[in-house]
């Protein structure tokens, strides 16, 4: 039986797939195939690339998002992702999927034709920088010719991109959408708005997933939530490890 995970963007609060994955090994899984988009794509990579998930979640906490990134002044968008290309760099020094130890898809969208692309070999780091760039936030990421913003505009849950490539597909959506929601300012509405919209391209890819893990208690994190970390990561653990057991995963 060969098992997939995929892992959804969804900014800060991807951090819960790191838990989720601990939840998962401890249920007795291992996976044969990764897919993730934006925050999804950098646990996915980390974790393919050899690192547990109590190292990652370390990590993450190390080298917060928000140090990871700059000013760039440009008429294209606000920041930079390049310092997050240098964090990027020190954990993942071989920066090719080659070197990876279980395969792994990456989502990003071309801005130009207005379609994802799906990343499997070569160059690491500048796929997963094209996955992660928000539009308006970050500059477009040029790369193999193209210029590429955040894959969750198209499909932030990847799981047509393997999921005929694996048995048993998982999924870790980490954009549960709650009914209790007030209007606290410009900014809240703007993100509301967008997990509203971003939502809408994932139905199918739920559908795909033999198993979606979606813990409701995340419904209450901003995506720009870093400086709970540890809260965000036992959200995603707690969840998995209390709903999930060996048999919803059809092992022996």
């Amino acid at each position: 039986m060969k098992y997939g995970l995929v892992l959804s963007g969804g900014g800060a609060r991807g951090i819960s797939h790191i838990g989720v994955i601990k939840a998962l090994e401890e249920i007795g899984l291992k996976f044969d195939r990764l897919s993730g988009t934006s925050a999804g794509s950098i646990v996915a990579s980390l974790y393919a690339s050899g690192y547990k998930p109590d190292e990652i979640l370390e990590m993450i906490i190390a080298t917060s998002f928000f140090k990871s990134v700059r000013p760039a002044w440009t008429l294209t968008g606000l920041l930079s992702l390049e310092r997050l290309r240098d964090v990027l760099i020190k954990y993942l020094p071989d920066n090719t999927f080659e070197a990876l130890k279980i395969p792994v898809t990456i989502a990003a969208t071309d801005i130009v034709r207005g379609k994802p692309d799906y990343f499997t070999s070569g160059e690491l780091i500048p796929a997963i920088l094209a996955s992660c760039c928000v539009p308006a936030v970050f500059n477009p990421v040029q790369f193999n010719g193209n210029v590429y913003v955040d894959g969750g505009l198209m499909d932030n849950l990847p799981a047509r991109a393997i999921h005929d490539q694996v048995d048993f597909l998982i999924g870790s959506h980490c954009n549960y959408i709650t009914s209790e929601f007030k209007v606290v300012n410009f900014r809240s509405v703007i993100e509301r708005s967008a997990l509203i919209a971003v939502s809408g391209n994932v139905t199918i890819s739920k559908n795909l997933c033999k198993v979606l893990i979606e813990p409701p208690a995340l419904g209450k994190f901003s995506g720009t939530d870093m400086a709970r970390a540890k809260d965000l990561f036992d959200a995603g653990y707690q969840y998995t490890i209390e709903n999930f057991t060996a048999k919803d995963f059809q092992l022996p």
